[in-house]
């Protein structure tokens, strides 16, 4: 059963012709933009890459710009076959080369929308990746002086600073590692030779943050040490009094930054599948009214076009039996080869 039918008289193929024309350049510099999205993702990823411990999310800006650069040829035949179209002695020089681009067009939409998906449903490993990344960040704050090391401090600090954020899941979790090196620690002293013998480790722990966890708009000076020790500080309850550190923690900030930019990048990148399947669609009815001309010595009679020949279900398998098929060879020569 033919799917979708519908009628163009002559006037109605020009108007789709020219309108196609039109949404096909649109399409193209869709695909520009869909480009460009994809770049600027990556961009902001490698920004962080340090702190990230797994590039799958990665995936998300790369899809994004093959579909971008995919639909720039696609759109860009398509609005050639437009213009072949108005003419109906040049359209069917396209006839061989439908097929491909069917097959090709239909691939990187798919892939398109696909990346729609991952933008939405890439949470759980964003979230993975910097619990782990920022894990090690913070463990390796303090060695400035290894070797693939050096710079990792400045990108702990340069992160809090900007995002407003303090520590992994909140500024405990310096509380918990050693983030000042040995080199700056005076050995001779005994607070210092206490805390190192109370840790199994022999590391030297302390109720403290970096410089970079203080809130620039406090109004009270900065408390970075001995934050659980109220006698420590004159009108100081750490239990009660809002602290001038940052409270949340950078992973909750960073997840929060990148889900905002992929959930608009993804509502950006589906009005641009949604246009891509409209070129499709409206180039589909041109190609199909156009072949109904073939041998037609009038070519402003009315004709038929249509989406599919036959129903869904017999078209996708008219496509996948022959690989079934194939595959189904391929098995049995395997067979008796081993035989």
């Amino acid at each position: 059963m033919v799917l979708m039918k519908m009628k163009f008289p002559f006037e109605k193929r020009v108007k789709l012709a020219q309108g196609l024309w039109l949404l096909s350049w649109m399409a193209t510099l869709a695909g520009a933009f869909t480009f460009t999205l994809g770049c600027f993702l990556k961009t902001e990823l490698r920004r962080r890459a340090e702190v990230m411990d797994n590039t799958e999310i990665h995936a998300v800006p790369n899809t994004l710009m093959i579909v971008g650069l995919a639909s720039l040829g696609i759109n860009y035949f398509a609005g050639r076959m437009c213009q072949d179209a108005l003419d109906a002695g040049r359209f069917p020089r396209w006839k061989t080369f439908m097929q491909p681009y069917w097959g090709v067009s239909l691939l990187f939409t798919l892939l398109m929308l696909m990346a729609v998906i991952m933008s939405y449903a890439m949470k759980g490993n964003l979230e993975s990746s910097l619990k782990i990344g920022l894990k090690n960040g913070i463990r390796f704050y303090k060695d400035t002086d290894t070797p693939g090391r050096c710079f990792q401090k400045q990108t702990i600090d340069r992160l809090q600073m900007e995002f407003r954020c303090c520590g992994n899941t909140d500024f405990k979790d310096w509380f918990e590692v050693q983030w000042i090196s040995n080199r700056y620690l005076d050995f001779s002293s005994k607070e210092v030779k206490d805390r190192v013998k109370s840790n199994v480790d022999g590391r030297y722990l302390f109720d403290g943050v970096p410089f970079s966890c203080c809130n620039p708009s406090s109004p009270r000076p900065c408390i970075q040490d001995r934050l659980t020790n109220n006698s420590a500080h004159y009108s100081y309850e750490h239990q009660t009094e809002e602290l001038n550190i940052y409270i949340r923690g950078c992973r909750e900030a960073l997840v929060n930054y990148y889900m905002g930019l992929m959930n608009t990048i993804g509502a950006g990148v589906l009005s641009v599948f949604l246009l891509q399947s409209s070129v499709l669609v409206s180039l589909r009815y041109l190609q199909t009214t156009m072949e109904a001309l073939a041998g037609q010595e009038n070519t402003e009679i009315e004709t038929e076009g249509y989406l599919l020949e036959k129903g869904v279900k017999e078209t996708i398998m008219e496509y996948v039996t022959p690989v079934l098929v194939f595959l189904q060879l391929n098995q049995v020569g395997s067979e008796d080869t081993e035989a």
